[in-house]
């Protein structure tokens, strides 16, 4: 899976991280060293929110996961109940995604704005597994 989903730094995109210019040069040399199948992930944060770009270069296509129940835009996300949990919920799409080994992540998130939210022990999952990381590269 590893040769197969890229991750593009949110630290190196989101809308505090330089000029516009830098950073889509950034995301296009990232991009330019795909072996064609593989995938990116792209979490942004365009201030006080988290969204999920997944990035099919071959494809020449951009999926927008947005998990706010109130932006219509991304229809192809999982809604969270509340305005809180954006953040577990990029890395629960990510995590889906990469723990899918044929990536067809399309078809997970097919249901739109009609499928349910994750349940809290999705969600619980990811906190969880988030704070094991943190404490182990912390010592």
């Amino acid at each position: 899976m590893l040769n197969m989903v890229g991750f593009i730094d949110p630290a190196q995109v989101s809308a505090n991280a330089g000029s516009l210019t830098e950073r889509s040069r950034l995301v296009a040399n990232r991009l330019q060293k795909t072996d064609g199948e593989q995938i990116f992930t792209m979490p942004y944060n365009p201030g006080r929110h988290w969204v999920l770009f997944i990035v099919r270069a071959k494809k020449e296509t951009v999926y927008f996961l947005d998990p706010l129940p109130e932006n219509r835009v991304a229809d192809k996300a999982i809604k969270q109940p509340s305005s809180v949990e954006y953040g577990y919920y990029v890395m629960r799409f990510m995590r889906d995604i990469i723990m899918d080994p044929s990536l067809e992540f399309e078809k997970m998130f097919a249901k739109g704005k009609d499928q349910a939210s994750y349940p809290q022990a999705a969600i619980d999952e990811v906190m969880k597994e988030w704070a094991e990381f943190v404490c182990l590269h912390m010592e």
